[in-house]
């Protein structure tokens, strides 16, 4: 996924359960997508708030993320039992064929795997494993950066399992997994969208996804 955030990288040295730095974006990049944003459905009654979108490097809307329940916060050594509740949802445009910047190539299409490496790279970006030093957190990630991106690429073996859960009223299988950090679950939808999905302190059995009708509404 070679795509930037508009509203910039969430930071990876944020310490003491501080809120994860640029959590909140603008709803600006929203507005440009071609493809239709997916939040919880109405069965969840919490806070809703937007994140970031991704860009391709022509500057192109790919992705976004939007958050429900608590904002996230970095987990330190202080704060491993208040890990907050919430659940985020990535919603990735479905595309086949991808063009480089300069046209003069292609690159890899989107899946259900993309969806599910957008959704545990987010998980991780919000998470501090106990007792380690902050100094250190920055090796531990891009060594979980890369973990779940084999994962990711591993739908169909023993560290997922499948979960149904309801997209815009109707079924849907998903491919779910569950760690010390939280859970991470990803699929696809009949409008053209892969979905990914993250969260922690709330369970991902009883979340159910619709179309956003009015992403101005979570500004």
């Amino acid at each position: 996924m070679e795509t930037t955030s508009r509203a910039g990288a969430q930071a990876s040295d944020a310490e003491g359960g501080q809120p994860v730095p640029s959590a909140r974006g603008t709803v600006d990049g929203y507005l440009l997508a071609p493809f239709p944003w997916y939040g919880l459905d109405e069965a969840f009654t919490g806070p809703r708030w937007l994140m970031q979108v991704g860009t391709a490097a022509d500057g192109a809307v790919e992705h976004g993320s939007i958050g429900h329940g608590d904002e996230p916060t970095v987990r330190s050594e202080s704060t491993t039992d208040d890990k907050g509740r919430f659940a985020v949802v990535v919603t990735i445009a479905a595309n086949p064929v991808r063009r480089s910047a300069d046209g003069t190539g292609l690159l890899e299409a989107t899946s259900v795997s993309s969806a599910a490496w957008l959704a545990g790279v987010g998980l991780l970006n919000c998470t501090w494993p106990g007792q380690m030093d902050h100094t250190l957190r920055d090796d531990w990630l891009d060594q979980q950066t890369e973990t779940a991106w084999v994962l990711a690429d591993d739908l169909t073996g023993p560290d997922w399992s499948r979960l149904s859960l309801p997209v815009d009223g109707t079924p849907a299988s998903f491919h779910y997994r569950e760690s010390e950090f939280g859970w991470v679950l990803a699929g696809s939808t009949q409008q053209g969208v892969h979905l990914g999905a993250y969260g922690r302190g709330m369970s991902a059995y009883g979340l159910g996804f619709s179309v956003v009708k009015d992403i101005t509404a979570y500004v």
